[in-house]
């Protein structure tokens, strides 16, 4: 009876043994299939590709605030914007094509046809039409200008205090710091740093077409000193050389006419 009962008990323990492994396998074939899939690699949806338009040089603003920009060295941007606004091509530029010029500028920036710039298509202008005129952002260079390059020998002969003094005072200016020029001012005729939003006559965060216009006829004024009722090419670039040299230094006094806080005596 003993020898009969022992067959049975391994055949017993063969099957619990053989169902143990099968279940095990069973397991172990889930687990392998779930690291497969958390392996896999994950399908990412396909964006657009995000396009960054640099421009190393500085830009010609004009008064009403439109950019110009160089693509070479020898481009005259203040030159550019002239032709664009002198329509009847007689060499000067007058107050009523100042003004048409600048509703043609309007329209560009009034994407909503609504007859009135709002702060969202103002925040367009400032980042996105001329993000150079930010205010507390580093001037750029003129055309064909190369990047300053620090002088090794110059730095040697230099105590630390007076390095790092004159190192400071360089960013402040290029930030437009410690009484330096700002915005849209460092590159135009004017000294405005925001020239559009500076036409926003009552405040209301909205600048209408009518504002826009009574700006451009202002802003001419100021550029006609001698009231000839006319500018020529010649003597915006004349201007723009003397007030280029009389404000390189960021202590000297302002001299150029709009500026929006009067020096005090």
């Amino acid at each position: 009876m003993g020898e009969a009962w022992r067959p049975r008990k391994v055949a017993l323990n063969d099957r619990v043994f053989s169902q143990h492994s099968a279940a095990s396998g069973d397991v172990q074939n889930r687990m392998f299939t779930i690291l497969l899939a958390l392996a896999a690699p994950v399908a990412v949806p396909s964006s657009a590709p995000i396009t960054v338009t640099a421009h190393p040089w500085a830009p010609f603003i004009s008064p009403m605030g439109e950019p110009f920009r160089a693509h070479s060295t020898s481009e005259d941007t203040l030159a550019a914007w002239f032709r664009q606004a002198d329509r009847n091509n007689d060499g000067m530029l007058t107050n009523e094509e100042m003004v048409a010029d600048a509703e043609r500028f309007f329209s560009r920036l009034d994407n909503s046809g609504d007859g009135e710039i709002d702060p969202d298509e103002l925040n367009h202008y400032e980042w996105e039409v001329a993000p150079e005129i930010q205010v507390n952002s580093r001037t750029r260079r003129p055309p064909g200008q190369p990047a300053a390059v620090a002088s090794l020998s110059d730095d040697a002969n230099e105590r630390p205090r007076d390095r790092r003094k004159r190192r400071q005072a360089e960013d402040e200016t290029s930030l437009g710091l410690d009484g330096a020029l700002q915005g849209a001012a460092r590159y135009g005729l004017l000294d405005m740093p925001e020239p559009v939003a500076a036409a926003d006559a009552d405040f209301n965060r909205g600048i209408s077409l009518g504002e826009f216009r009574q700006a451009a006829m202002a802003r001419f004024g100021l550029l006609d000193s001698g009231r000839k009722g006319k500018l020529s090419l010649a003597q915006l670039q004349a201007l723009r050389q003397t007030l280029q040299a009389r404000t390189r230094d960021a202590k000297a006094l302002d001299m150029r006419v709009g500026n929006a806080v009067p020096s005090q005596p």
